[in-house]
C-alpha cells in the first residue's frame, strides 16, 4: 500500500510512521512521499533522514483552505506519487471538493481528541479546559465536514489531578504516534 503523508508542522506524526516503517511495524505500507504547505516546515527533514522524497507546495491563495491553485497544485503532486491511502498527520488546512473527490475515500486524518467531542483547533486545549477525565486521539476517514468523517480507531489517555496542559499534550502526542502508524498497518493489512 503506498502512502503519501501531508503535514504542516514538526513532523512528530510523520516521523512516528517513518520509524514504524523503518522497524517493519507499517504492515504492507511504505511511505513514498511527503508533502508539506510550508516551506519552513521541519518535516522536510524527514525526507533524507528516511530517504522517501519531501517537497514544498505553494498552497496559496487561501491561507486556511485548500483550494484553487494551491489545491490543483497539491492534486497533481499526490496524483503523481499514486497513493493508495492519502494521511494527514499535522495537515492544518480544510480540504474542498476538489481534494477530496480526487482521493475519495483515500484519505484519513489525526485528530487530538476523541472525537465527536472537541473538533476543530486546539482538540487537546479543549479538552484540558473543559476538564474531561479521559482526552485522547482519533484517526477517522476525511469528508466535507471538518473532524466529522467515520472513526476508525481512537486511543484514550487518563487526564490525571496534577497534569497541566503541557503534559497533558505530551501524552497526547505519546499516543498519536502509536496509534498511527498501527492503524495504517492494519489498513494495508486489510486492503491486501
Amino acid at each position: 500500500m503506498r502512502v503519501v503523508i501531508l503535514g504542516s508542522g514538526r513532523g512528530s506524526n510523520a516521523e512516528a510512521i517513518l520509524a514504524a516503517e523503518k522497524a517493519g511495524q507499517l504492515g504492507r505500507a511504505r511511505v513514498v512521499a511527503l508533502f508539506t504547505d510550508r516551506a519552513d516546515a521541519p518535516m522536510l527533514a524527514l525526507g533524507p533522514r528516511f530517504g522517501v522524497p519531501a517537497t514544498f507546495i505553494d498552497p496559496a491563495p487561501f491561507k486556511t483552505k485548500l483550494e484553487g491553485e494551491g489545491e490543483a497544485r497539491f492534486i497533481a503532486a499526490v496524483s503523481a506519487a499514486q497513493p493508495d491511502l492519502v494521511v494527514l498527520a499535522g495537515f492544518m488546512r480544510v480540504l474542498k471538493p476538489g481534494f477530496l473527490n480526487a482521493f475519495a475515500g483515500r484519505i484519513i486524518n489525526l485528530h487530538p481528541s476523541l472525537l465527536p467531542s472537541f473538533p476543530g483547533l486546539d482538540g487537546i486545549g479543549q479538552a484540558f479546559r473543559r476538564g474531561v477525565k479521559i482526552a485522547g486521539c482519533t484517526v477517522h476517514g476525511v469528508t466535507a465536514e471538518v473532524d466529522g468523517g467515520p472513526i476508525i480507531d481512537q486511543a484514550a489517555v487518563r487526564v490525571e489531578p496534577s497534569d497541566t496542559l503541557e503534559s497533558l499534550a505530551a501524552k497526547v502526542h505519546a499516543a498519536e504516534h502509536a496509534l498511527l502508524p498501527a492503524t495504517i498497518a492494519r489498513l494495508s493489512l486489510s486492503s491486501a
